[in-house]
């Protein structure tokens, strides 16, 4: 029989600085009720001075170690699986966080697939903990401060003006049944691969002073007509694909869904989500009071799902989530213990 792995406990964490609908509203000439209701925020976290993503992570971890009662040194695995972009470039997160924590025994290292990192992390993890018997604790940790990147005045990001700030950490632990780690599963398409860059910093187009001057280095969406009409015809099969795949490799059937805690995205497609697979409102949170904080956002549902009593023993949870590039991912729980 395969050895179970569990979540033992979690932590989210967001930053003081808070910037309403009727801010953004007032900077992007967006009406604030189209802010508030169609883009799904109502409200977002940004990063301050010392809200750097391993910061922000190692402050998720150390509630989650907290909550389990669990000391740092009897971590044996830290994975970080948070944004590219942290506080240097060709750089570990990973390791500074290892260092903030004290969490002096864990190995440490990065898993990026962008905004689907959570259930790629949650499924990675627990294959390296099945296969390893001295993987007993394995942290993930994932930060993002992306909105850093979005300038209010380039009408070509507007999907991304939901971007936030914020980070959340998951304790692992092996042979452990109480909240399950089930199957999970991942989808891509590379014909949206380049659909979203940062047009300067990398390889193809060096820092230089030209590109600060020409403020190249924002998120931008050179392919956004494409990008409209591909996602427009795969990302709703995509999604109800990668769940399913998650779902019935778990041995359960869609309909066995009690909770889906999703990736913000605009409140329309939220609903037809939920409505496509056969669930009610109450059956996911939409995070219109965080935005969008790339894979630290179903781990923050979790969180808010949990202070409002909405996971029983034995339910099925589904984390989902889709990526820029673009990789839709999934991942099946069952809740408490059975």
């Amino acid at each position: 029989m395969a050895v179970p792995v569990g979540v033992l406990s979690w932590g989210t964490y967001v930053p003081q600085r808070v910037e309403t609908a009727a801010e953004i509203a007032r900077v992007t000439g967006i009406p604030e009720d189209v802010v508030a209701r169609k883009m799904g925020v109502r409200r977002k976290h940004v990063a301050g001075p010392d809200d750097h993503c391993s910061q922000m992570a190692a402050r998720a971890a150390q509630q989650a170690l907290e909550r389990a009662g669990l000391p740092p040194d009897e971590v044996d695995l830290l994975i970080y699986h948070g944004s590219e972009y942290k506080d240097y470039i060709v750089w570990s997160a990973a390791t500074k966080v290892q260092q903030l924590l004290g969490a002096s025994r864990a190995g440490a290292f990065e898993l990026y697939a962008l905004c689907a990192g959570a259930p790629i992390a949650l499924k990675v993890a627990r294959a390296l903990m099945r296969d390893d018997p001295q993987l007993r604790h394995v942290l993930l940790v994932t930060a993002s401060r992306e909105n850093d990147l979005v300038r209010y005045t380039n009408p070509r990001a507007r999907f991304m003006f939901n971007f936030g700030a914020g980070a959340a950490a998951v304790l692992l632990r092996r042979d452990y049944s109480v909240n399950e780690v089930l199957s999970g599963a991942v989808i891509s398409d590379g014909s949206l691969s380049e659909t979203v860059v940062m047009p300067a910093g990398g390889s193809r187009n060096p820092p230089s002073y030209e590109t600060v001057e020409r403020d190249l280095h924002q998120l931008d969406v050179p392919g956004l007509e494409y990008m409209a009409e591909r996602l427009g015809q795969v990302s709703l099969p995509n999604f109800l694909r990668v769940i399913s795949r998650a779902v019935e490799g778990s041995g359960y059937q869609v309909k066995d869904i009690r909770f889906l805690a999703l990736v913000h995205m605009k409140r329309s497609f939220h609903d037809a989500v939920l409505e496509a697979l056969g669930l009610s409102q109450d059956q996911a949170i939409y995070l219109d009071d965080y935005g969008h904080m790339q894979s630290v956002d179903q781990i923050m549902a979790l969180e808010l799902a949990h202070q409002r009593g909405l996971l029983k023993d034995g339910d099925l949870v589904v984390l989902a989530a889709a990526g820029t590039g673009y990789t839709w991912s999934a991942v099946a729980l069952r809740w408490g213990s059975v």
